[in-house]
C-alpha cells in the first residue's frame, strides 16, 4: 500500500513510525514532513494547508489511503478534497472539523446537548467583552474562537489581565482573524486529562489517557505552549471516571454531531477537567494531540492502519483496539525562548539509542545534517513497566538529543507520580 500523511511535526512522525509496522505498507509520503521524518518517509515539499496540491499529488501517485493529521488542513477541507478524488482518508470532513475550528461552535454544541462544560459567554464586540470582563469572577479564561496553534487560550488571574488579553485578541489581532470572536469562560479547577478517541461516527473507542504539560517552565510556570511533555496513562483517569466520560461526554458528543448533520470520523480529542462536580470538557480537537500522540501510540498494540481504516469504513465496532498496560513518558526538547522568540538553524545531533526513541518536530535536513527549525524540536519517548521507570528512561534518552540553546522541563510526570503516591 502507498500511504500519505499530511503534516510535518512530532505527531506526524509518531503516526508514520506506527503505520510502518504494518507489513502491507510499501511507501509513505509525508507532506511536507521534516528533516527527521525523512528517515521514515518520503518528504514532499507541499504545505499541509495547500489543499489542491495535496489532492493532485495523491491522485497522481495513486495513494491508497491518506491520513490528515493537523487541524488547519482538516478545517480547510482536506478530507473532502481527497475523498472527491476517490482517496479514502483518516480524519473528519470540514463540516465536522469545526468542532475544533470554532470554539464558539463547540461551546454552543455542548450547551445545546447538555454536555458538561464551563459556563461561558461569546463576544464579537470588544467593548462588550471588556465590560463583561470588568465584572466577571476571576480567574477567567479567554479563548480566541478560531485555530491559533494551541496558543489562543489565556488564563487571566485579574480583570486587568483579562482586558489585556481581550485587546490582544480583538484589537491587536495577535491570533489574526481567530480572535475576531472570543469566548470568556469560568475558570475550572481539578486535574486535567487528555483522551484521544477513535470513532467512525457511531462507535467510540477511547485510547489510553494522558497528562500534558502545557506551560513552558518547571512547576507549570510560564507561557502556554503546544506541550512540553506527556505521560500515559493519566493516574487521575480511573475506570469509574472513564465510564462517566463515555456516558456523559464521549457518546453524547458523537450523537450531537450526528444530529447536527456533521458526522465525525477519525480521532476526536477530549480535553477534560475532573472537577468536584464531575468531568467537564475544556476543549475538543478534531485530530491527534501533540505531544499526546507520542505517548499514546507507543502503547497501542493493535495495528494502527487497520484501526484507522475501520473509522473510515464504519466498521470500528468489529475492530479490536488494544493498548499495553505499561507506562509511557515523552520529554520535549525545545529551543530556549519558546514559545516566544528563539533562534534556529543549530546542528541537531542524537545518539543512535536516542534517535530510535525520538520523534522530530522542528528540524530540517540540509546537506545531510539536521538543523533546528522550530520551537519544539524533538520529543523523546520511553515505555516501561512503571511510571517512575518510564520517566527516568525518557530523561536518560533525551540527554542524547543535543543542539545549542536546547531546553527541556525537568519535571515531566511529577504531578502524575504524586497522584499515584497519594
Amino acid at each position: 500500500m502507498k500511504l500519505m500523511v499530511v503534516g510535518g511535526g512530532g505527531r506526524e512522525h509518531a503516526i508514520i513510525k506506527k503505520l510502518k509496522e504494518n507489513p502491507a505498507v510499501e511507501q509513505i509520503y509525508a507532506l511536507p514532513g521534516n528533516g527527521g521524518i525523512a528517515a521514515d518517509a518520503v518528504c514532499v515539499d507541499i504545505a499541509a494547508s495547500d489543499i489542491s496540491r495535496i489532492a493532485d499529488f495523491a491522485a497522481e501517485q495513486g495513494i491508497d489511503y491518506a491520513v490528515v493529521a493537523p487541524d488547519d488542513p482538516l478545517a480547510l477541507g482536506a478530507v473532502d478534497a481527497l475523498e472527491a478524488r476517490g482517496i479514502p482518508c483518516f480524519g473528519p470532513r470540514k463540516n465536522a472539523a469545526i468542532i475544533e475550528g470554532s470554539k464558539v461552535f463547540a461551546k454552543n454544541l455542548m450547551h445545546k446537548y447538555g454536555i458538561p462544560t464551563a459556563r461561558y459567554a461569546v463576544f464579537d464586540d470588544m467593548g462588550e467583552a471588556l465590560a463583561y470582563a470588568g465584572t466577571a469572577p476571576v480567574p477567567m479564561v479567554i479563548k480566541a474562537d478560531g485555530l491559533a496553534l494551541g496558543k489562543g487560550v489565556l488564563i487571566a488571574s485579574t480583570r486587568q489581565e483579562a482586558q489585556e488579553a481581550i485587546r490582544g485578541m480583538m484589537e491587536e489581532k495577535k491570533f489574526g482573524h481567530s480572535g475576531d470572536r472570543i469566548v470568556i469562560e469560568e475558570f475550572l479547577t481539578g486535574p486535567e486529562v487528555s483522551v484521544l478517541a477513535f470513532t467512525d461516527g457511531k462507535t467510540v473507542k477511547p485510547m489510553v489517557s494522558s497528562m500534558d504539560h502545557k506551560r513552558a517552565g518547571d512547576g507549570d510556570t510560564g507561557l502556554n505552549t503546544g506541550g512540553m511533555g506527556t505521560v500515559a496513562p493519566n493516574p487521575y483517569y480511573t475506570a469509574e471516571v472513564a465510564q462517566q466520560c463515555m456516558e456523559q461526554i464521549f457518546l453524547p458528543t458523537i450523537r450531537a454531531m450526528n444530529a447536527e448533520g456533521r458526522t465525525f470520523r477519525g480521532c476526536l480529542y477530549f480535553g477534560l477537567m475532573l472537577t468536584e462536580g464531575g468531568p467537564k470538557v475544556i476543549e475538543y480537537n478534531c485530530r491527534f494531540g501533540d505531544p499526546e500522540t507520542q505517548v499514546v501510540l507507543p502503547l497501542l498494540e493493535s495495528d494502527l492502519l487497520t484501526v484507522m481504516q475501520a473509522t473510515t469504513y464504519g466498521t470500528l465496532a468489529e475492530q479490536p483496539v488494544h493498548f499495553s498496560s505499561r507506562y509511557a513518558c515523552c520529554v520535549v526538547t525545545a529551543s530556549r525562548g519558546y514559545p516566544q522568540h528563539y533562534e534556529k538553524g543549530f546542528p541537531l545531533t542524537m545518539t543512535q539509542e536516542a534517535a530510535a526513541h525520538t520523534y522530530i518536530a522542528g528540524a530540517k535536513l540540509e546537506n545531510g545534517r539536521l538543523l533546528t527549525s522550530g520551537g519544539r524540536v524533538a520529543g523523546t519517548t520511553a515505555v516501561a513497566d512503571t511510571l517512575p521507570d518510564a520517566i527516568r528512561e525518557a530523561y536518560r534518552l533525551a540527554e542524547g538529543v543535543q543542539f545549542e540553546n536546547a531546553y527541556r522541563r525537568s519535571d515531566i510526570g511529577r504531578r502524575a507520580l504524586q497522584a499515584l503516591e497519594g
